[in-house]
């Protein structure tokens, strides 16, 4: 068994570390098919063995070329570390600086096996979501953070620790960027075949940033989600005897059974993955689990009638799911589900992201590898078969919306009738949950704020769930719009529902969704505790790329944005140099994360809080950045309630001066010019 020690001490060279290959009973990635050339083949193995001299590369080149053989990459199973891989109290990494031993404290926390969804393929959630591309790369990330000092960056491309190099103690400790493929070539087939040679990697969003909590943040998510829901589709506040359907229990759609309870639903979700469906039972986040849907049809009609919170896994396909619920109605003339969504990882859905209805788990997984042509027919065949039963259902009082996956992107190129008469290209028959539910949410400045205590003391936690609660409490004392309020209302409730439904998975982290103010005065009230000793360790501020400012993506974050300026990505570029420019501790920039691989551009930060002055003052002046930034944007594009907020904040900071739309003649006008 390694030790921390060991495992900042470079590549174990001398003795090589036995060969465990791929450790039997932990869920692996799908097999990988890049399509290489004999001469790409070569080009890979070359580009995996240039990490290691030249007196090791007879017995690795053999290995290495039977991976990407057998699995479609090289991941160097050989170097997966002989240690229990977890977030450590930050004190027991050996680093010169408190902001390196954070940064190893992330990094580790998002290839916990508790955590991370293939933790020896170093995939974090959502498929493909990449930590590092091989296990080379992660022994040299922690050796260069354990020599870096405060007068050093580390730089990283896609995966690769290209080197420490000097800087100023202002300037970030660490910048990321991944998968910044040249436009032409940020094709999905292009992707597949640079990944395969190690020279770009798809980050998702917090995988390859290093700043994910577990499935935490898409809970609190999910349960904001279905809470606007519930107000927009059906009017009501209470969600008792209400069914959600849905599909997906892995990585981040493995929250979607603890939201239904918290929000007080009946919750079914299916999953095909056996092993995940499980992991979320034993873990308590599914109540129950069943794989017959006259079972699973006959427990949801009971909830229904007792108005009883469930959360019910079918192990099966969804497409089943939702054909039954078509049965039901056409056979009953009830419907029984009344709010649906889609969380499979349909960004990635010929690689192992979607299940087509047609085969088992197993037979697809062979399929896809064996024959991935047949295999894709399949997965657009079902996903045209699941609209159909979705649209039928629709007729009747039941809403769904696409959760930012890709779903109703892929249906549409799958052919399914999703298509919106009139449209823009970025609409379908059905909206995204940014478009209807949390698109205001964005354009008032909240989004998902998440903090790390890197003690690994929930004590530190519950001090810091506290210290949240009373900042907002007081905010809303000393007066907010009604609709401000109405979100921190919510943000109270689920600090406390978290605390009591015990969702932390992994590193001590909290998240909730806040506003530019909330942010601000949270990460002071934090780093005043670390100061006072009320907090035992630094704690690491950050957040979701999916928020306000952090994410250019037409068919999900910027979905509500109709100037046109959707596919255009400066405000996610923007917000990655503004964060490192004003005292991010790191910053991230990734091409892809949610839809899919060269739909996205977003980043993301992380923020050292160590009870210091500097800290202060780096978090007031990054902070209010990264949220101004994006309502600037969306004030810009004509969104009445983001002019508000950003006309506001420039009242109370004198030097925040944006340029303010005016409003343009109505339609009558704009036609006659256009005569002329």
């Amino acid at each position: 068994m390694s030790s921390l020690q060991a495992l900042c001490s470079g590549l174990p060279l001398r003795p090589l570390p036995k060969n465990r290959g791929r450790q039997a009973g932990v869920p692996h990635a799908p097999v990988r098919t890049p399509g290489l050339s004999p001469a790409e083949k070569q080009l890979a193995l070359r580009n995996a063995l240039r990490y290691f001299p030249q007196d090791v590369q007879n017995m690795l080149a053999p290995e290495f070329a039977q991976e990407l053989q057998l699995y479609g990459h090289i991941y160097m199973y050989r170097f997966c570390p002989d240690i229990e891989m977890r977030a450590y109290p930050v004190e027991q990494y050996p680093c010169r600086t408190k902001a390196a031993a954070a940064i190893m404290h992330m990094i580790m926390n998002n290839l916990d096996p508790a955590v991370a969804q293939f933790p020896q393929e170093l995939v974090t959630y959502g498929g493909n979501g990449q930590v590092f591309s091989n296990w080379a790369q992660f022994w040299l990330t922690m050796f260069y953070l354990s020599k870096m000092t405060e007068e050093q960056t580390l730089v990283m491309y896609s995966g690769h620790p290209l080197g420490l190099f000097p800087s100023s103690r202002s300037a970030p400790r660490l910048i990321i960027t991944n998968g910044m493929v040249i436009p032409n070539y940020s094709s999905r087939t292009e992707y597949e075949k640079l990944f395969a040679l190690g020279v770009t990697m798809y980050g998702q969003m917090t995988a390859g940033s290093y700043c994910y909590i577990g499935p935490q943040g898409i809970v609190h998510g999910t349960v904001l989600t279905m809470l606007n829901a519930a107000r927009r589709y059906l009017g009501i506040e209470d969600l008792a005897g209400k069914v959600f359907v849905t599909s997906g229990l892995g990585g981040m759609s493995g929250a979607q059974a603890k939201a239904a309870v918290i929000v007080g639903c009946i919750g079914v979700i299916a999953e095909v993955d056996k092993a995940a469906l499980e992991k979320r039972h034993k873990q308590g986040w599914l109540m129950e689990v069943t794989d017959s849907l006259d079972q699973c049809i006959k427990r949801l009609r009971e909830a229904r009638k007792k108005k009883k919170v469930l959360s019910l896994g079918y192990h099966g396909n969804v497409v089943a799911l939702w054909e039954r619920l078509v049965h039901e109605l056409d056979t009953t003339g009830e419907c029984l589900v009344d709010l649906g969504s889609d969380q499979t990882s349909c960004h990635n859905p010929f690689n192992g992201g979607y299940y087509p209805v047609q085969l088992s788990f197993t037979e697809a997984q062979s399929l896809m590898a064996s024959n991935p042509a047949v295999f894709k027919d399949l997965v657009q065949e079902s996903l045209r078969r699941q609209v159909s039963a979705i649209n039928r259902l629709a007729e009747k009082n039941f809403f769904f919306w696409d959760y930012g996956n890709a779903f109703l992107l892929e249906a549409q190129r799958a052919g399914a009738d999703v298509e919106k008469k009139g449209a823009c290209r970025m609409e379908f028959r059905y909206p995204s949950y940014v478009q209807h539910i949390m698109g205001d949410i964005f354009s008032q400045g909240f989004g998902p704020f998440r903090w790390v205590c890197t003690s690994g003391d929930p004590q530190d936690l519950a001090v810091t769930d506290e210290l949240a609660t009373s900042v907002l409490e007081e905010a809303i004392a000393d007066g907010v719009k009604a609709s401000v309020k109405l979100q921190y209302m919510d943000n109270i409730r689920w600090i406390r529902e978290a605390a009591r439904h015990r969702l932390v998975v992994g590193s001590q982290a909290r998240i909730l969704y806040s506003d530019q103010k909330g942010r601000v005065a949270i990460a002071v009230a934090i780093n005043q505790a670390i100061a006072g000793g009320r907090i035992k360790a630094p704690v690491v501020l950050s957040r979701d790329h999916h928020d306000v400012s952090g994410t250019d993506s037409p068919f999900r974050e910027t979905s509500n944005i109709y100037d046109g300026s959707a596919f255009c990505a400066d405000m996610a570029v923007q917000n990655f140099v503004g964060d490192a420019c004003r005292g991010a501790t790191w910053v991230a920039l990734h091409n892809g994360g949610g839809v899919g691989w060269g739909e996205v551009i977003n980043g993301g930060f992380g923020l050292v809080l160590d009870g210091t002055p500097a800290a202060e003052q780096r978090a007031r002046l990054m902070l209010s950045w990264d949220v101004s930034n994006g309502v600037a944007r969306r004030c810009w594009s004509g969104n009445r309630k983001a002019y508000e907020i950003i006309c506001q904040t420039m009242q109370e900071n004198s030097g925040l001066v944006v340029t303010l739309p005016h409003d343009v003649g109505d339609e009558q006008v704009l036609q006659q010019a256009l005569q002329l």
